[in-house]
């Protein structure tokens, strides 16, 4: 994806520290802290222009969010439309990367991950650049709870076949497998913008739900 240059996005982003959080670090262990509950925390690593999120934070309000995004670019765009949506109390953004979470997250900080449309870095010499790579699972694992929970979502049938057997050969469990979610689409499922464009195409989408074995 090219990225259009936005020169106002870094001084927006400082001028909204109530939603983009400034010192993610110094709450690792200690989220309620920010959102002054007990209520369970779901991350989405890459969020894009934060479609879903938003519309997860505003369908679950007695579930927290986080929307993790690397690109002042694009997570502006996020940060519009949680201004937009009025800022729901229960969501929040970082400006960091995805592969540093264990620095803003302890162990049982997070319930679930999500991964909407993550880059499918084809090639084989890129593997370890796919989220769904044993390393990102053993990442997740050391900051979910016991028995948390992946939901994956992608256009890309490649990535998602590899997505099933690294999961498998990391001894998760896979609750949920679809080959095609809209045709038989569950009324809460919160699109993504990359899951409208797509879908409207006819393309299919794949949708899985996994977890963590308690150890």
């Amino acid at each position: 994806m090219r990225l259009r240059n936005k020169p106002w996005a870094e001084e927006m982003i400082t001028n909204h520290p109530e939603v983009i959080v400034p010192n993610p670090e110094d709450f690792k262990g200690n989220w309620q802290a920010v959102f002054g509950n007990d209520n369970p925390l779901h991350i989405e690593v890459g969020t894009g222009k934060g479609q879903f999120v938003t519309g997860m934070a505003l369908q679950n309000p007695d579930i927290n969010y986080i929307g993790i995004e690397l690109y002042d670019s694009v997570i502006v765009c996020a940060l519009e439309k949680i201004l937009e949506a009025k800022s729901p109390a229960n969501l929040r953004l970082l400006k960091v990367n995805g592969a540093d979470l264990y620095k803003y997250f302890g162990k049982n900080d997070v319930e679930r991950v999500y991964l909407n449309f993550s880059d499918p870095w084809p090639k084989t010499r890129h593997a370890k650049r796919r989220l769904m790579h044993g390393d990102f699972l053993k990442l997740y694992e050391s900051i979910l709870v016991d028995d948390g929970e992946i939901h994956f979502k992608t256009d890309n049938r490649g990535l998602f076949e590899y997505s099933l057997i690294s999961m498998s050969e990391y001894g998760m469990l896979l609750k949920y497998v679809s080959l095609d979610l809209h045709a038989n689409m569950p009324e809460d499922n919160v699109m993504t913008e990359y899951e409208q464009k797509f879908s409207a195409k006819g393309q299919p989408i794949y949708r899985l739900e996994s977890q963590f074995f308690t150890k």
